[in-house]
C-alpha cells in the first residue's frame, strides 16, 4: 500500500488525480490535503510523516501582479522543504512544473526554481524527486479563464458568447486523465530526475476553436453526438460538455410522430458509433450507481415513469431529472458522474440506452458508486 498526498488536492488536476487513486483502493491510501494546511506548521508537519509519495501541485497560475505568482509558488515549495525536513521524513515528492520553464515570465520562472529547490533537498537527504514538466493540460472541470483556453473556448460557446483567438499558435496538449496515468507510474521510480511528459498531440488553437463550434452546434444546440475521429476527439468532447448546465439542459423532449401506426421517435442522431440496447424495469427498481471516467452515455425513456440522478464524484450535491414514456425525453451522463436510473411509475419502464463504444469486460470502465 503506498500512501499518496496531493497538494492542491481540490484543484483541476488534483481533484482528478485523487478521484483517480481512489479507483485503486488496494493499491494507494489517500491522505486527504486541504489548502489551510501550509498556513498551519504543525498540520503541515503532520501531512509529510503520513506519506510515501507527495505529489505537490499547489500553486497560482494567475495574478495581476506576476511577482505575487513567484513570491507564493516559491513559498510553498520552501513550507514544504521546511516541513519534511524538520519532520526528518524523505517520501518520494513530484513536482508540476510546466513547459513554461524556458519562457520570460515570473510563473515559468517560479516552477523552473521550484523544481531546482526540490531537487537540492532531494539531493541533500538522498530523497527521490521527479520534476514533471507538463505540457497544457485540459479536462473537464477545469476553471474557464483560468487554467486552459480550452475551458475558456467551452465556456463561452456553451454560454452564447464568441471566443477570441489572441495567437493562433501550435499547442501541445495533454489529457488530464493522461496526465494522471503519467503521475502514478512515476510514484516508484528512485534518484532525482527530470521527466519531459509527453503530449497527447499538437492542435492549432484556432482548430480547437473549430472543432468547439460543430460541437456547440451539433451537440449543445441540437441534440447530435459529433462524429469523433479518435480518443482525443472524444477526451475533448468529454471536456465541451462538461461545461452544460445540466440543471437546465435535461432531460430533453423529443418530437413525436403519430400516425395511424402508432408512433415513431427518433432517440439518438450521431455521427459515432458505439452500441444501443434496451431495458425494461419493474415498477420501484433502481439499475445503475455507477459511472465512467470515458464514456458517452444516454439515457432514452421511451414508456413508463423514471427518475433519473446524477451526483459528481466527490460531491453530495444530487440532481433529480423525471421522465415520461408518454413525452420521450433523453438524459446524457458526463463523465465523473455517478448515476442511476429508477422506476417510479406503476407499470414496466422501457429505456434505451446508447454508448460510444462496445463493453468490453477487461476494460468495462464503470465503476460502482451508490448516488
Amino acid at each position: 500500500m503506498i500512501r499518496v498526498g496531493i497538494t492542491g488536492q481540490a484543484g483541476f488536476v488534483g481533484t482528478h488525480l485523487y478521484n483517480h487513486l481512489g479507483l485503486a483502493p488496494d493499491k494507494y491510501e489517500r491522505i486527504p490535503f486541504e489548502d489551510h494546511f501550509f498556513s498551519d506548521t504543525a498540520i503541515l508537519r503532520g501531512y509529510v510523516r503520513q506519506c510515501d509519495v507527495i505529489v505537490h501541485l499547489a500553486a497560482m497560475n494567475r495574478h495581476t501582479d506576476p511577482q505575487v505568482i513567484y513570491d507564493i509558488n516559491i513559498g510553498l515549495v520552501k513550507q514544504l522543504i521546511d516541513a519534511m525536513e524538520a519532520e526528518k521524513v524523505t517520501p518520494h515528492v513530484l513536482f508540476s512544473s510546466s513547459i513554461q520553464e524556458e519562457l520570460d515570465n515570473l510563473y515559468g520562472q517560479s516552477k523552473k526554481d521550484g523544481r531546482e529547490l526540490l531537487e537540492k533537498w532531494a539531493i541533500r537527504n538522498k530523497a527521490s524527486f521527479t520534476g514533471l514538466v507538463v505540457p497544457n493540460v485540459y479536462g473537464e472541470f477545469s476553471r474557464p479563464n483560468y487554467n486552459t483556453f480550452i475551458a475558456t473556448f467551452a465556456h463561452k460557446l456553451i454560454n452564447g458568447e464568441q471566443p477570441q483567438i489572441i495567437t493562433d499558435s501550435s499547442v501541445k496538449l495533454i489529457y488530464v486523465g493522461s496526465l494522471f496515468k503519467f503521475i502514478i507510474g512515476q510514484f516508484e521510480n528512485n534518484g532525482v530526475v527530470r521527466v519531459n511528459v509527453p503530449s497527447d498531440f499538437e492542435r492549432k488553437v484556432s482548430s480547437i476553436l473549430s472543432l468547439f463550434e460543430q460541437f456547440n452546434t451539433m451537440y449543445a444546440n441540437n441534440g447530435f453526438i459529433p462524429n469523433l475521429a479518435d480518443i482525443n476527439e472524444v477526451n475533448l468532447f468529454n471536456t465541451f460538455r462538461s461545461y452544460l448546465d445540466y440543471k437546465n439542459k435535461f432531460p430533453v423532449k423529443l418530437v413525436k410522430h403519430i400516425d395511424n401506426r402508432g408512433v415513431f421517435v427518433e432517440t439518438i442522431k450521431l455521427g459515432v458509433g458505439g452500441q444501443v440496447s434496451f431495458s425494461t424495469t419493474l415498477p420501484g427498481v433502481t439499475r445503475g450507481n455507477h459511472y465512467h471516467t470515458r464514456k458517452i452515455e444516454r439515457f432514452t425513456v421511451i414508456r413508463g415513469k423514471a427518475r433519473i440522478q446524477l451526483r459528481k464524484i466527490g460531491s453530495d450535491e444530487v440532481m433529480n431529472f423525471y421522465l415520461d414514456g408518454n413525452e420521450p425525453s433523453y438524459v446524457d451522463m458526463p463523465v465523473w458522474f455517478t448515476h442511476n436510473i429508477t422506476n417510479i411509475g406503476d407499470e414496466e419502464l422501457y429505456t434505451q440506452f446508447w454508448i460510444n463504444e462496445w463493453y468490453n469486460p477487461e476494460d468495462g470502465d464503470t465503476y460502482f458508486e451508490e448516488v
